[in-house]
């Protein structure tokens, strides 16, 4: 992978992390376009453009995780220590699956055909949601409540197949139950960071540490020169600071239809394509 491929799929996972159009999807969308193959553009690259995008979501919600980390030190139960919380149960799902169902979500990777025809058809599940919250009218509730937190986090999980789009599911999802419009980005961004991260761990000690079973299955990984991960984390930071933004705004607008039209197009391109 050279540096203007990094360069195009560090873009390519920014803006489309918090754009409801599935950054997974886009990414296999990119790679095929470009024609990388797995080994070429592998899951070092993955990681650090995913960590980017996370610290991306931390400088643009700064002032609202700053407000998270002062409640959490206080004595008493606050507005802060409840907004935790609901973070944490939103984590349950994703974390189950993630358990109980990684080797199987892997392996839809491994055949390239079966790869696209999964892409495209959760592009297509994706503009469906989005398309309900265009004509589901909610009733603004203020509060997420840890029930609803709960099912977003359903959302969340099912959307670690790659073209069902994260922040577009639990979005809807959280429309759909008829929470506050205002509320839900936010929600919605700060929700992911925890598994992430926990993610990027994880893939890091294969990569660092790998077991002689991940060896045997995957093989070692291929080298990615050192400017195209640069290059990659700062096309993928500043271009996620730029999405997140405008995706908190575009939400409080509900103008989620045209991103609902856009996965539509898109899915069908990606199955008669691939």
């Amino acid at each position: 992978m050279d540096w203007i491929h990094a360069l195009i799929l560090g873009l390519v996972q920014g803006l489309t992390e918090y754009l409801p159009v599935s950054s997974s999807g886009h990414l296999e969308i990119g790679k095929m376009l470009l024609g990388l193959d797995a080994d070429e553009a592998g899951l070092t690259f993955d990681i650090i453009v995913h960590v980017a995008t996370v610290l991306a979501t931390l400088v643009i919600l700064w002032r609202e995780v700053s407000w998270i980390l002062k409640g959490l030190f206080t004595p008493k139960w606050n507005d802060e220590k409840r907004y935790t919380l609901n973070i944490l149960i939103s984590m349950i799902p994703i974390g189950i699956i993630g358990l109980a169902f990684k080797d199987s979500i892997e392996a839809l990777y491994a055949d390239e055909h079966i790869r696209h025809y999964v892409v495209g058809t959760c592009l297509l599940i994706t503009a469906c949601l989005l398309t309900l919250t265009h004509y589901y009218k909610s009733q603004a509730k203020d509060n997420i409540s840890p029930l609803h937190s709960f099912i977003m986090g359903v959302s969340q999980a099912l959307a670690v197949l790659p073209g069902l789009s994260r922040s577009g599911s639990t979005i809807a999802t959280g429309l759909l139950l008829g929470n506050s419009k205002e509320k839900l980005a936010q929600f919605s961004f700060l929700m992911v960071i925890p598994p992430i991260l926990g993610e990027a761990l994880l893939d890091f000690k294969h990569i660092f540490a790998p077991s002689a079973e991940y060896l045997a299955e995957h093989g070692a990984a291929t080298p990615i020169p050192t400017l195209s991960l640069v290059v990659g984390f700062v096309a993928a930071f500043v271009s996620g600071c730029f999405a997140c933004k405008w995706m908190i705004a575009l939400v409080k607008k509900c103008k989620l239809i045209y991103f609902g039209i856009y996965c539509a197009l898109a899915g069908v391109l990606v199955l008669i394509l691939g």
